[in-house]
């Protein structure tokens, strides 16, 4: 009996100068291809959206290729299918009560599998426009210990459909290689199953807390930078020289850099915790449910949330962890001891089970019960013909293993 462990590898592509625009041409007529898909699959509120990637292709395939004009088969295929699975996840997301839009594509995000790219250890053979880009990858040149050399390099691993992406900042395409390897269920190999890191985000008080009882950040400090920035700004803006507008762009620019540079700090600090307790995947909360509870400075605590979740996925790419997000419904109200869930148990940042009389800080209770929602998640979605019984999630001492969907909190529930 076996099951197939993933991983995924950033790898930095050197593309040819001459040939950086075909990949541009490219993904401009793939996300053109999944806009498309989206536009005709969305049919809310009038009528049911279209969730069946076949009956998408039927109707969109042949037209979409004609307007493409040169876009791989594969590629106009695997545009529909990202658009109907995304369909799909706003159909599951409106069938619960919760506010969400046709999903819309801008960004350069290429899907290729075997059809439309061809993977070897050191270069990737990608299909664009304007026919085949051979690109080596920047490998360290000492790959041992790395996830180039655990997994991108490893015989054991094989690819998978991977995707290209593009750093405007840097101007820099990325590989996101994603490894598969099948494992015997009955083989000692547990290391390799999958282990969660739930992580809590906050608007107030710690921008951050893990499962494992990490404190991450200070949303507070964060904030209280902010609103100083916005007090000197609007004084310069009622000033009105040149001098106070210049001063206006460098102040803005200066807390532009240290707000980055702070979230790189506390998504660097949240991936090194995961990859220091063997963790496989980090559990975040979904972005959408995150803004439902933020107030006050909307605008900037979405951006700070938005950045956040984005340097955790790509730095957690690099030690080959994946980056899910889950509904936080209940996290914050759920005892991670016995399960109970009373909106009661929870009084600011102190959480006191009314059952059982557990006691914790209210956001490491909840990144437990966020944690352990992406467990089940991966318990129930894993491969094995024996159903998948080695997700785990880690604890400040220790790990819990999820091996039935009944068992919703930190004590193993017996038969």
């Amino acid at each position: 009996m076996a099951w197939e462990v993933t991983r995924t590898v950033r790898v930095r592509l050197d593309v040819p100068d001459d040939r950086k625009s075909d990949l541009h041409a490219t993904n401009d007529l793939f996300q053109h291809c999944a806009n498309r898909t989206s536009e005709w699959a969305w049919r809310y509120p009038d009528e049911e959206c279209v969730t069946s990637k076949s009956d998408a292709e039927d109707a969109l395939y042949e037209d979409l290729r004609e307007e493409t004009n040169g876009l791989h088969a594969n590629l106009v295929q695997k545009a529909i299918k990202r658009a109907i699975k995304d369909i799909d996840n706003c159909v599951d997301d409106l069938a619960d009560g919760e506010n969400t839009s046709q999903p819309e594509y801008d960004t350069f995000s290429i899907v290729y599998d075997k059809r439309a790219a061809t993977y070897y250890r050191d270069k990737v053979s990608l299909a664009t426009v304007s026919g085949r880009v051979e690109c080596d990858y920047d490998s360290p040149e000492n790959p041992e210990g790395t996830p180039h050399g655990d997994y991108l390099l490893n015989e054991d691993y094989s690819f998978s459909t991977s995707t290209v992406h593009y750093d405007s900042e840097v101007d820099e395409f990325y590989l996101h290689a994603v490894m598969e390897q099948e494992l015997d269920v009955d083989s000692p190999e547990k290391a390799e199953d999958s282990n969660v890191l739930g992580v809590d985000c906050n608007v107030d008080d710690h921008i951050g807390v893990t499962s494992t009882g990490a404190f991450i950040g200070n949303a507070d400090y964060l904030n209280h930078q902010r609103r100083e920035f916005e007090k000197r700004r609007a004084s310069l803006q009622q000033t009105g020289t040149r001098s106070s507008h210049l001063t206006f762009q460098r102040i803005g620019d200066r807390f532009g850099r240290w707000s980055e540079d702070y979230l790189h700090q506390c998504s660097k600090a949240i991936v090194e915790e995961a990859h220091r307790h063997g963790c496989t995947h980090i559990a975040l909360e979904n972005l959408e449910q995150i803004r439902e509870r933020i107030s006050d400075e909307k605008k900037f605590q979405q951006w700070a949330f938005n950045a956040l979740q984005t340097m955790v996925e790509y730095k957690a790419e690099e030690y080959g962890i994946i980056v899910e997000t889950v509904k936080p419904q209940y996290t914050s109200q759920q005892c991670s001891k016995c399960g109970c869930t009373l909106e009661e148990n929870r009084d600011g940042q102190h959480f006191e089970c009314l059952d059982c009389s557990y006691t914790a800080n209210a956001d490491y209770n909840a990144a437990k019960n966020v944690a352990r929602k992406l467990a089940f998640k991966l318990q129930q979605g894993q491969k094995s013909p024996a159903g998948g019984a080695f997700c785990q999630y880690a604890l400040q001492s220790g790990i819990m293993t999820v091996s039935d969907t009944s068992v919703s909190s930190d004590t193993p529930v017996s038969g």
